[in-house]
């Protein structure tokens, strides 16, 4: 079959979810991710849509332009102030996701580089999957969403640190400690640049884009995204890092909510393609031959999240209720999961069972907690007052030190 064809079929079947999640009041986020399971290669569906460049790269723009999205809404400002937030969000995620992912590798693989991988695998959240819930369920105003964005971005820099560690552990070649501080150097000044930068342009940015026309100024600011994208990676961070940054810096403009309006429709296209291609990737028929690890890494996956949060979110002076919100956005797992097993999967050093089996667990992981934790962003505040009261109480001074 054709691209245009495929295209045709996936446009349809995203179309179809879409509707299908409002008259079921969900977010379409799962839904989108089963379209792209039943019409994929995965057994036993008919594989009508196969992953290609094309499909590939829609989905990449999808995922920038929501971390630029979610840029926008955050001004350096605002991110200064939540800086204890992003340092106790991430450190305490960290050593309890980071933690428990190492202990499960150890039980399923012994000591060694893989379960140093699937430390990473069970570690990571899904910047994607959690900023379209974000946008879904309105949430982007609400105080402790300040904790889950810091969280993010910090596990974003630390996941662009550790691909660095497991490329090394994957082909058996030492990491030195000179290559890993080289590479914190680069990540720190690059994320610096943009913050400086954020503080520095937004008035030189206004005088120049309120000149230009609304074809132009789309096309700019796709260009000054993408570009960021592209920086990013080259500094050893991931792509949608950059658009974040991007976002930022444009948060503060008197053009923000021009280009936020202009891009929208292209936001939402390319961010459906991106969910739907992540279903590509899951092979149901697999399931039989990584279930007992997918029990365990599902277990550990999630309670390891919701206690992450409440954790956070009690040292950093939020509610219990909003302590429990704050877990349950951490749930989903995503496209950088996915990443570090393909790195496993090629891997020559590593076990071969380990990598026989590390792809299929990964996207049945990422299906399970990306559907269980869009459901528990959507019920939060129901369970969270339910167990917890109706109270609120935010942090006196979040961006103390």
């Amino acid at each position: 079959m054709g691209l245009i064809p495929q295209l045709a079929i996936v446009l349809v079947a995203v179309a179809v979810m879409s509707v299908l999640g409002v008259r079921l009041s969900i977010s379409a986020i799962p839904l989108f991710i089963l379209a792209g399971v039943a019409l994929g290669p995965s057994e036993p569906f008919p594989g009508w849509i196969e992953m290609s460049d094309p499909l590939f790269l829609l989905g990449e723009i999808g995922v920038i332009l929501l971390l630029f999205y979610l840029g926008l809404e955050f001004s350096l400002e605002r991110i200064l102030q939540a800086r204890r937030l992003v340092l106790t969000g991430g450190i305490v995620d960290l050593i309890i996701n980071g933690g428990l992912g190492l202990g499960l590798g150890f039980l399923l693989l012994g000591p060694g580089p893989e379960a140093v991988l699937m430390a990473g695998l069970i570690y990571i959240s899904s910047s994607g999957v959690i900023t379209r819930a974000l946008f879904d369920f309105r949430r982007l105003a609400d105080d402790e969403t300040d904790l889950v964005l810091g969280t993010l971005v910090f596990e974003d820099i630390a996941i662009a640190l550790f691909l660095g560690v497991a490329s090394g552990l994957a082909v058996g070649t030492a990491v030195s400690g000179t290559a890993v501080t080289w590479r914190v150097l680069v990540v720190v000044v690059f994320v610096g640049a943009f913050l400086y930068a954020s503080h520095k342009l937004p008035k030189v940015i206004d005088r120049i884009a309120t000149k230009i026309e609304r074809e132009r100024l789309v096309l700019a600011a796709l260009a000054l995204v993408i570009g960021s994208a592209a920086l990013a990676e080259e500094a050893g961070l991931s792509a949608p890092v950059g658009a974040l940054l991007a976002g930022i810096l444009l948060s503060e403009t008197e053009v923000r909510d021009r280009i936020e309006r202009h891009l929208f429709g292209l936001r939402d296209f390319t961010a459906a393609i991106f969910f739907f291609t992540f279903g590509l990737q899951i092979n149901l028929g697999s399931l039989g031959d990584v279930w007992d690890w997918l029990l365990l890494g599902v277990v550990v996956a999630v309670t390891g999240k919701l206690a992450a949060g409440w954790i956070a979110g009690r040292m950093t002076g939020f509610s219990k209720r909003q302590s429990f919100t704050v877990g349950t956005s951490l749930v989903a797992r995503g496209e950088f999961t996915l990443i570090l097993a393909q790195l496993a999967a090629l891997g020559t050093a590593l076990s071969p069972e380990f990598r026989e089996r590390i792809l299929s667990f990964a996207g049945l992981l990422v299906l399970v907690t990306a559907a269980v934790g869009v459901i528990l962003m959507r019920e939060s505040r129901t369970v969270g007052r339910a167990l917890f009261g109706s109270s609120r109480r935010t942090p006196a001074s979040p961006g103390n030190s």
